[in-house]
């Protein structure tokens, strides 16, 4: 099979033969069909995420064909299409797992981190991580929602009260939460780079109230605002839009550093959060919530042999919506 692999942090994927993995005995043999393009394989591949393990094959919004199972998995599973997240493993002991928080277990393995993703043609994962996908999704609609609605969910859901909302960085998450957060009701006010108008006219395409820089004031205060930009310098600008008792939420697994800022705009009761992965319980309630608040992926696809080419399109931000490799 083709795969994509980094062996170098900084440096381009390599093209490699391999053999198609055999599955583990709690595993699935899966035909990639679609794997997004995540800025986390950014941070993957400018070496900013410690705990990654090379030669790794990226991609974690993964959408395949189940193919063959391992020893203790039912056979029944095989011919199903699956989708594959960014968590791949948990060890399901730590006082994290058993109280609802997995997202935060110590031991926690994450797919196209410490486990080959889907920038190959076939992938192996855990049975008990990987979720049934809805049939009204096609294949290249779903991929985004592994990792971008996921994790732009599980950021909306601590901001469910919110009825003012910020989105800063309007990316491929930003533009599946901009959809959910309309569908409750929500007021949505985006955020962009200074020079980026087309992202800003996009925003307001999918119902934003105002899209503006991200050092402009928005004509509201905001009760919750979510960051998807990698940019520290970020917080304290959001918190300056913050009504007293409001929150910002990183959502982000990368970050720069978060610049000093005077106590004046954390007082009043504001907070600052972040968000750490998904739970499986985050993908059983995004994909019910998706059955009554339907929403479109604006996509971008690429060969996978073109998996280098999509990740500098993704570097630039070069388009609307998400990136999607497809073997």
């Amino acid at each position: 099979m083709r795969a994509m692999v980094l062996r170098t942090y900084g440096e381009p994927l390599q093209l490699e033969e391999r053999p198609v993995p055999t599955p583990g005995p709690h595993q699935l043999l899966i035909k990639v069909l679609a794997c997004g393009v995540c800025r986390t394989d950014l941070h993957l591949v400018d070496g900013e995420l410690a705990q990654a393990q090379l030669p790794r094959v990226p991609g974690h919004e993964i959408v395949g064909a189940v193919t063959a199972v391992g020893a203790d998995v039912a056979a029944d599973w095989i011919g199903q299409r699956v989708g594959v997240p960014w968590l791949g493993w948990t060890c399901g002991q730590c006082e994290f797992c058993l109280s609802g928080r997995e997202n935060l277990c110590d031991k926690a393995q994450f797919t196209g981190c410490h486990l080959d993703g889907g920038y190959a043609e076939y992938t192996v994962a855990d049975e008990r991580f990987c979720f049934p996908i809805p049939q009204v999704l096609s294949d290249i609609q779903a991929a985004p929602l592994l990792c971008a609605g996921l994790i732009g969910f599980r950021a909306l859901q601590m901001a469910r009260g919110a009825r003012h909302l910020g989105l800063y960085g309007f990316g491929a998450a930003a533009h599946l939460a901009i959809q959910v957060a309309r569908g409750r009701g929500q007021k949505v006010y985006a955020f962009t780079r200074p020079d980026d108008h087309d992202g800003q006219a996009y925003a307001r395409s999918l119902g934003a109230e105002w899209a503006g820089a991200s050092d402009q004031p928005p004509p509201h205060l905001l009760d919750a605002s979510l960051i998807f930009a990698p940019v520290g310098a970020l917080v304290p600008m959001a918190l300056t839009a913050t009504v007293k008792g409001g929150c910002v939420i990183c959502a982000g697994i990368h970050m720069s550093d978060i610049p000093a800022f005077p106590y004046r705009l954390l007082w009043g009761e504001r907070s600052v959060r972040s968000v750490a992965n998904l739970t499986r319980e985050d993908g059983s309630a995004f994909f019910q919530e998706l059955k009554h608040t339907p929403v479109h992926c604006d996509v971008t696809l690429f060969a996978l042999d073109d998996a280098n080419q999509a990740l500098a399109c993704l570097r630039a931000g070069q388009f609307n919506g998400a990136i999607v490799l497809t073997p």
